[in-house]
């Protein structure tokens, strides 16, 4: 099943309105994690697999990658990418991360930032990813952790007064889909294990090379919630390389 909820209007609207639609990369809790797991990107090659607005694509031109190949499902997140792109050596392209296609072509850099929790096919892309990069090449992602995907409802218990309680965890070992709200009702994301994401990679062929779960940096602590993000982590960053 592939959701294509970015290309629902009353969803888009929703989500370029938050930070990290507005600001790029350093609205982004996990960037600084993320940033710190990247590859020297000078004269590589790079794809990035549901690339949204493009942050991350000219990110990697900022750092003197040679191509950068954008991907995503949504026209409307191509559509905004593009109008914040100018450069000849970023190509965007519409397609399902699933039915990606590059045939003859291989990539040093494959990064994903918070898409796979959106597919539920996490073995068959890994395979395929493996077969885009070059020998020796990174494959660094994040998801939404699977602490955080566990429920239908991913929200905290409160008390009678609003107060967060805590982060509830139930059916975390029943992988598989979850019709949850984000922005807007009927988000179709898929739960699977921290040990199926390790498990996925290494019968791929990847050796792991960095697992880190997500809490925000310093400089985001002023932001009123944040604190709360030390309370469990929201996403999980993992990077390998490819034998």
């Amino acid at each position: 099943m592939k959701q294509n909820k970015y290309d629902d209007q009353t969803f888009f609207s929703a989500y370029e309105q938050m930070p990290r639609s507005i600001d790029g990369l350093k609205a982004a809790g996990e960037w600084h994690i993320l940033q710190a797991l990247l590859p020297d990107l000078r004269d590589k090659r790079v794809l990035d697999l549901g690339c949204g607005f493009g942050w991350h694509c000219r990110y990697a031109r900022e750092q003197q990658a040679s191509e950068v190949v954008g991907v995503d499902i949504s026209a409307n997140m191509l559509k905004r990418a593009e109008e914040l792109t100018n450069d000849p050596h970023i190509t965007y392209v519409n397609s399902s991360i699933e039915d990606i296609g590059f045939e003859g072509r291989q990539f040093d850099v494959v990064l994903s930032s918070l898409a796979f929790h959106y597919i539920e096919a996490f073995d068959d892309a890994c395979a395929n990813i493996y077969g885009l990069l070059a020998p020796g090449g990174t494959f660094l992602f994040s998801v939404e952790h699977p602490i955080f995907t566990a429920r239908d409802e991913q929200d905290w218990h409160y008390d009678e007064k609003g107060e967060r309680l805590h982060w509830p965890v139930d059916r975390y070992q029943s992988e598989g889909m979850r019709d949850t709200s984000f922005l807007t009702d009927n988000v179709i994301k898929y739960h699977r294990t921290v040990s199926t994401y390790m498990n996925s990679l290494i019968r791929a062929g990847f050796r792991i090379t960095a697992v880190k779960e997500s809490v925000p940096s310093p400089a985001m602590m002023h932001i009123p919630g944040m604190a709360d993000e030390l309370r469990r982590p929201m996403f999980l960053i993992v990077a390998a390389v490819k034998l």
